[in-house]
């Protein structure tokens, strides 16, 4: 049993995942950080809509970072906590610009979302190869979550 962890996870496939995980987790905060600047310098005329809709997302994402750095100390590995650490491993571009166009959010929200689940099905993957049920689970329910929310925004677009 010296090739598992407290948790009975194979110790390799564990630390595969903790940083893959880790991969996640600087996406998130990069995310998160966009989404607080979109809220915070939104204005015009959807900016009562967008405004709630941005800190609700933020929220949540903050939620998120929490959750996917206690799965990585589950796993027994070090979430990673620094900003520079974060752009190296996201794909998820800092915004660069602080745009008050609620459009121009909502299209770089749906983008990040687009490599948010196209990271955590790698995750699920990967947790499921692992047989690691915790972390497949969670990658499930954020993917059903999000899912419902690219649409919300996607119709937002729309108008």
């Amino acid at each position: 049993m010296e090739n598992v962890n407290r948790i009975g996870l194979d110790t390799k496939k564990s630390e595969n995942l903790a940083n893959k995980l880790n991969t996640l987790l600087a996406n998130y905060s990069i995310f998160t950080q966009n989404t607080r600047g979109y809220h915070w310098n939104i204005k015009g005329e959807k900016f009562f809509e967008l405004h709630e809709k941005f800190e609700e997302l933020y929220n949540d994402l903050s939620t998120k970072v929490d959750e996917v750095a206690e799965r990585i100390l589950t796993l027994e590995h070090a979430p990673k906590h620094n900003y520079s650490d974060y752009k190296k491993l996201s794909t998820i571009a800092e915004a660069i610009i602080e745009t008050s166009n609620g459009i121009e959010g909502v299209k770089d929200v749906l983008n990040s979302f687009k490599i948010i689940i196209t990271l955590q099905r790698e995750l699920l993957e990967i947790a499921n190869d692992t047989n690691d049920e915790g972390t497949a689970s969670l990658m499930s329910e954020y993917i059903a979550s999000q899912e419902k929310l690219v649409w919300m925004y996607s119709s937002f677009l729309k108008n």
